[in-house]
């Protein structure tokens, strides 16, 4: 499982004077209520929003995706 690392999306963003939500939403064609929760940390991006991300930035997708490890299931949940 990966999840967007956030900072590291943030510095890279400023970098092209893009320090809201508004500009990344703008620049990489993604909703600018979608840019807000997920700049927010309220929300992960589906992949269509990460790879968008990653292009309006000219950025390899992995670059601004961290692997995290998978969390154990409830039990009584099937796979």
């Amino acid at each position: 499982m990966y999840r967007l690392n956030v900072g590291r999306l943030r510095e890279i963003a400023a970098r092209r004077d893009d320090k809201t939500a508004y500009a990344v939403a703008k620049r990489s064609g993604i909703s600018v209520s979608s840019a807000y929760r997920i700049l927010g940390g309220q929300a992960q991006p589906d992949l269509n929003s990460a790879l968008l991300i990653a292009q309006a930035y000219d950025l390899d997708i992995r670059t601004v995706m961290d692997p995290v490890e998978d969390e154990e299931e409830p039990a009584g949940v099937a796979a």
